[in-house]
């Protein structure tokens, strides 16, 4: 892996923090406390659909593509 294809994943790790950062805010002022482990499945499925979403609009980094 060159460092190209890190500093592209590293822009996305970025991007998913910033997401995750968002919406637990968003969810926090609209519903309240909610509890760690809701966080956590909230975390959880915005990370497992990152990937696919990405890959639909075909933004996804080289080092995802397959060869």
């Amino acid at each position: 892996m060159d460092r190209g294809q890190i500093l592209e994943l590293v822009a996305h790790y970025l991007v998913i923090v910033v997401i995750v950062t968002v919406v637990l805010g968003v969810v926090r002022a609209a519903v309240g406390d909610i509890g760690f482990w809701v966080e956590l499945v909230v975390v959880v499925v915005i990370v497992a659909l990152y990937r696919p979403v990405v890959k639909a609009v075909d933004m996804e980094p080289s080092a995802w593509k397959r060869e």
